[in-house]
């Protein structure tokens, strides 16, 4: 019975995603402290206010509404959303776009004489030793020229 819940628990997934939440909500208080501590009371001064927009409300009948926590919430959201795209989402986008494979050209293609599959660089098939370079329409010539 315990057996495989321990290894449930011990798989990669689940392991990975436990690290993943922890950091991520370190990241959070990181980047909500950067949002509350300097962009915050720049778009304050940038407005006009003091920068804390918490204690904002007004009354209507006798009745307060305060939405100035509802307004700083807002602003938070805005602010650590556009901070975590562009200091984490785009860098890591464009990392990972740098090492990934081409997805236009085939990794294998088949030789034209015996069928056989071969890389898709290759200039000569390795199984019947035709010459692939000379060969008009065929991806090695493209791959060769480039």
């Amino acid at each position: 019975m315990f057996q495989g819940f321990r290894s449930f628990l011990l798989r990669g997934n689940v392991v990975d995603l436990a690290v993943g939440i922890v950091i991520g909500a370190a990241f959070t208080a990181v980047v909500t402290g950067l949002v509350t501590a300097f962009l915050t009371p720049l778009v304050g001064l940038a407005t006009g206010a003091v920068g804390d927009y918490s204690k904002q409300s007004f009354t209507v009948a006798k009745t307060t509404f305060p939405y100035g926590g509802f307004l700083n919430a807002l602003i938070s959201f805005v602010l650590i959303s556009a901070v975590i795209y562009f200091a984490v989402v785009l860098p890591v986008t464009r990392l990972q776009a740098r090492f990934e494979a081409p997805k236009d050209q085939p990794s294998t293609i088949c030789c034209p004489d015996c069928l056989s599959t071969i890389p898709a660089a290759a200039v000569r098939c390795a199984h019947c030793t035709t010459d692939l370079a000379g060969r008009t329409g065929f991806p090695s010539q493209a791959l060769q020229s480039s």
